[in-house]
């Protein structure tokens, strides 16, 4: 016979409310008509950067990739790979690479997410065609997003575990070496790396506040984002980068610095002539 605690029950729903208003740094206009331990472990997100010399238990690789394996993708095509790193030495260059990311080389395990089309012109060379769909945009999209969806599947499970993580988008900065440093062949590239271990206590890591909803959900219709939701979303950010103890910019300063020119892209304004160069026609 179970036993209804309705302090129990309040006390699950403010705790479940404020897993929603953590994630806007506001008090959300909507209460969950539900909830379970995934919905639970996806708000409660946020990015690793500090991780303890500690090496993750054999077989979490593999787990973790069963997971990324179990995201949907586009025809079945799985135009994806991922290439593990746990040397120390391979993970100080393509810190290096990255631009100097101290996490990628302090992290146990550093995962390169991959366009992986050769595996589909080998497919289509032994079917006795040269898999011409692959030359265009395209093809090249479905690699990407089933890249994404592979490697946010991961995170999930990374989060779910206690673990952390952290995407570098870095490691487009100088795709080149990448490929080189992995030995990727032509058709081939890496789109993002994520560092993977168990985050160091010692480092307050807080929910990272996302724009209002009312930014980013249009019924039926596009309406757009209105200023006055960049202007308190300034103000959430300012109150979240002061308690994480960064300079106090906002979202729009940075962002629009961020998108200001090629060179705010920091090597990756050419990335349509490497990829030609990688074995990508992108037509």
């Amino acid at each position: 016979m179970s036993i209804f605690d309705p302090a129990r029950t309040i006390d699950l729903q403010q705790q479940q409310q404020q897993r929603v208003t953590n994630r806007y740094g506001t008090e959300a206009d909507f209460s969950p008509p539900f909830w379970n331990d995934t919905i639970d472990v996806l708000l409660n997100h946020r990015t690793t950067r500090a991780y303890l010399p500690r090496p993750l238990p054999q077989g979490s690789l593999e787990l973790l990739v069963a997971a990324a394996q179990s995201a949907p993708t586009s025809s079945n095509l799985q135009a994806w790979s991922v290439v593990a790193v746990e040397d120390s030495d391979r993970k100080a260059r393509l810190a290096d690479f990255t631009g100097g990311n101290a996490h990628v080389k302090q992290a146990p395990l550093f995962l390169v997410w991959l366009v992986d089309l050769k595996r589909l012109r080998n497919v289509a060379a032994s079917q006795g065609n040269d898999g011409e769909g692959l030359d265009y945009l395209e093809s090249f999209l479905i690699g990407a997003i089933d890249a994404a969806l592979a490697a946010q599947n991961a995170v999930s499970a990374i989060d779910s575990l206690g673990l952390g993580s952290c995407y570098v988008g870095g490691i487009r900065n100088r795709p080149e070496d990448v490929s080189h440093e992995l030995r990727l062949p032509s058709g081939v590239v890496a789109l993002f790396g994520l560092s993977v271990g168990y985050p160091d206590p010692a480092v307050k890591t807080d929910v990272k506040p996302r724009l209002p909803q009312s930014s980013v959900l249009f019924r039926e219709t596009y309406s757009g984002t209105e200023q006055h939701d960049l202007d308190s979303y300034d103000e959430v950010m300012k109150v979240f980068q002061e308690r994480q103890g960064l300079p106090e910019y906002g979202w729009t300063a940075p962002i629009a610095k961020r998108i200001e020119n090629a060179e705010a892209l920091k090597g990756r304004a050419d990335l349509k002539q490497t990829l030609h160069r990688l074995g990508f026609s992108i037509k």
